[in-house]
């Protein structure tokens, strides 16, 4: 779906990717953008009458479907949901299950949230577009951090059912993956060392947010289901498949080394 002309919604907006799609989606000729996050976030490049900040909490299913009746109330119809919060830790079974909720609601849940808000309209309407943040970690792994693989596989999983589920309808579905993105989120892991992060998550430089972003909406144009921001991505998940067994051992390798990194 081209945004030009159209209402769009980002989660997580304040910063990163999230912020970078907003501009993203200005330049681009939205109609409307709603940029969403925990606390209204501050948008400071775009055309400004077209962004417009809202506090949203995605893993509050009442408030996701509040916002979208005032949306549609006082702007219009959503036409692009980029359900882009995302939460990540360290660790695995050893986790609080409290940690594990927290990731799920957000990774998960909020996804399906959007979807229960967004689609009695899309249907009724024959056209929406829902674009899913998962990562890498959702086809491949998180190498020190199971709750975030788990969680974002299952994003991966949710994307590809409503897309397939509802494509007859006209409803669009992508999932994002994105590899070494320059955020917070990134660096979190490594003391604040993107590189040293990305050198861990492997498959291509470190990039800025809004190229990835200016990737990601090239693709939503195209309405492609799995997006990559780093193209380079697809050739690991391809050997994943054709030889599941060499990649596990090839992973247990890179885990022992990634574990003497982190620890430089």
């Amino acid at each position: 779906m081209d945004p030009n002309g159209r209402i769009a919604v980002v989660t997580g907006a304040a910063g990163g990717i999230g912020g970078a799609l907003v501009r993203a989606l200005a330049g681009a000729g939205a109609r409307a953008v709603v940029a969403t996050d925990l606390e209204e976030p501050v948008i400071e490049a775009g055309p400004p009458t077209r962004i417009v900040p809202r506090q949203l909490d995605v893993t509050d299913e009442v408030a996701t479907r509040d916002l979208v009746a005032d949306i549609e109330a006082s702007i219009g119809p959503v036409d692009l949901w980029f359900a882009n919060a995302g939460l990540a830790g360290r660790g695995g079974p050893d986790v609080a299950d409290s940690v594990w909720e927290a990731q799920w609601q957000v990774n998960v849940m909020a996804h399906v949230h959007a979807a229960r808000a967004l689609l009695p309209g899309w249907t009724a309407r024959g056209e929406g577009h829902l674009i899913t943040t998962a990562s890498m970690a959702g086809l491949l792994t998180t190498l020190g951090d199971g709750v975030y693989a788990a969680t974002k596989h299952a994003a991966v999983g949710w994307a590809e059912w409503l897309a397939i589920t509802y494509g007859a309808q006209g409803i669009r579905v992508s999932c994002v993956c994105p590899g070494a993105v320059d955020t917070a989120m990134l660096r979190a892991g490594t003391g604040g060392d993107a590189a040293k992060a990305a050198t861990v998550i492997g498959g291509g430089e470190v990039l800025a947010p809004d190229a990835a972003a200016a990737r990601i909406l090239a693709a939503v144009a195209e309405d492609r289901f799995l997006i990559f921001t780093h193209p380079e991505m697809q050739g690991l998940v391809v050997r994943k498949a054709q030889e599941p067994d060499r990649w596990i051992r090839g992973m247990q390798g890179l885990w022992a080394r990634t574990q003497e990194l982190l620890q430089d």
